[in-house]
């Protein structure tokens, strides 16, 4: 019998076959192991000043850069009555000159930004590790040496009336302010976080002074170092530049007077002559403490993709839905912008988009789109500069992080985003209802929506069910 002669290519075709397989299985591992990498967050070395600064200290050696971030846990909540904007225009005087700006972005290569939210001020610092000592003697400046002049006070509140009244020139923002001061009435979300040109008119330099003193302190804070700067220097410098941040002798209480229901009635808000509508159905959502909390951003992508196909013919320039959650409550806006004419169908669609969602589970696969939007708005948090920093303020602050979010999502049913679409929407939860249009074409449009409709700033009749009609008088 003829012997076959050896082939030295089929040994290699299977080894060729062999390590297309083992790189086919390490490319598909390489997104778990940097999933479970992003996961796991370096912890950081816990101090405190005497004077009560909470430090959260990250040293990255052989990083150039440097990172700071403080969040100061008093923000908009506290605005003096009828003075809303307040603890803005205070954040406007932390660093109140352009110039400081600039220094920072040119001279440190770094970044300065102050953000003022309803529950806190954060305060971001950066720039090259080499220069640490100069930011933090830059945050000290601020914090410590405050100007509140007159004349100080005067320009920085200047600045905030002209973005108070440009921003009544936007329907939207304003349909957005609307909506929350509906759902919420005098409760703090319900006022308007920068102020109001009125409301921004009636703060005095003794108020600021006095938010300053009450709310400007570092036994309320916490400072998150993160980058190339070694604990024991960044100590030092803390101590040295921070030590003296005057302790305050109380922190006051986040507790407010529970919100009355919302009316019930459509409130119309007038802009005569609007080629377009803005439409807006809210509704309270989940505090940042919440155990669904993470839940309710896929009830609102949920809501986002169902208006956008119920309201396909209508041609929206725009259509959304969001939750955000603050430290004492939140709020779900669902909303959108369509050509005049629109809004009676507009609303009504919104309105049966929520209530399905409280009533019936949602298939599989919307489930799926819903959750690889939120996950991927995580992921895109995670990748800016002050992520890591942010993590560890909101595990001190709220106990979770991006993380729990995620272990959240990845184990959610069907069922589980039914129930609390139903905390949301179900039951006995009060939805406000805003339009920003031309009253005069809004008023015949929405008159048959129930619940009735007000006309902000006219004398409005009280509520009435559009099904029955006005009884006329006998001569």
């Amino acid at each position: 019998m003829k012997r076959q002669p050896l082939s030295l290519h089929a040994p290699r075709t299977n080894w060729t076959v062999a390590i297309a397989a083992l790189l086919l299985v390490s490319l598909c591992l390489l997104p778990a192991r940097a999933a479970a990498q992003n996961s796991v967050m370096p912890a950081p070395r816990r101090e405190q000043l005497l004077n009560g600064l909470r430090l959260l200290l990250i040293s990255r050696p052989g990083d150039s850069q440097v990172l700071l971030k403080v969040r100061i846990n008093n923000g908009a909540a506290f605005d003096l009555a009828g003075k809303e904007g307040l603890m803005t225009l205070l954040s406007d005087a932390l660093f109140p000159d352009a110039e400081t700006r600039q220094y920072v972005a040119e001279e440190l290569n770094g970044r300065l930004e102050v953000n003022t939210s309803y529950d806190n001020i954060e305060i971001l610092l950066s720039g090259r590790a080499n220069d640490f000592e100069r930011l933090v003697e830059i945050l000290r400046t601020a914090v410590l040496q405050m100007r509140l002049a007159a004349e100080d006070v005067n320009r920085l509140r200047e600045a905030r009336l002209k973005g108070a009244r440009d921003a009544l020139g936007q329907p939207a923002l304003l349909a957005d302010r609307s909506a929350a001061a509906r759902l919420y009435g005098s409760y703090p979300y319900g006022r308007a976080l920068a102020g109001t040109p009125d409301s921004l008119a009636r703060i005095e330099r003794a108020d600021m002074m006095l938010a300053r003193d009450r709310f400007i302190n570092p036994n309320n804070s916490t400072l998150v170092l993160v980058g190339g700067v070694e604990a024991t220097r960044a100590l030092r410098a803390f101590r040295q530049f921070l030590g003296a941040w005057r302790k305050s002798d109380s922190i006051p209480p986040s507790t407010f007077r529970q919100p009355n229901a919302p009316d019930a009635r459509t409130l119309i808000v007038n802009v005569a002559g609007a080629n377009e509508v803005e439409v807006r159905l809210a509704a309270r959502g989940l505090s940042r403490a919440d155990r669904d909390r993470a839940v309710a951003p896929v009830v609102a992508a949920l809501a986002h993709e169902r208006l956008k196909s119920a309201l396909k013919e209508f041609q929206p320039k725009s259509a959304f839905a969001r939750h955000d959650a603050h430290n004492l409550s939140g709020i779900v806006l669902v909303g959108a912008t369509v050509p005049a004419g629109f809004a009676a169908q507009t609303l009504e669609a919104a309105r049966t988009v929520v209530a399905n969602l409280a009533a019936s589970p949602v298939s599989v696969a919307e489930l799926e789109n819903a959750r690889r939007a939120v996950l991927a708005a995580i992921n895109e948090r995670r990748q800016r500069p002050e992520a890591l920093a942010d993590q560890w303020l909101d595990t001190t602050t709220y106990n979770s992080t991006l993380a729990d979010d995620e272990r959240v999502l990845n184990t959610l049913t069907p069922a589980d985003v039914q129930r609390v679409a139903a905390r949301l929407f179900g039951g006995e939860a009060k939805l406000a209802s805003v339009v920003v249009g031309d009253a005069a074409q809004l008023r015949s449009e929405l008159a048959r929506l129930s619940g009735g409709i007000e006309v902000a700033g006219a004398t409005n009749a009280p509520p009435a069910s559009a099904s029955e009609p006005k009884t006329p008088k006998r001569p």
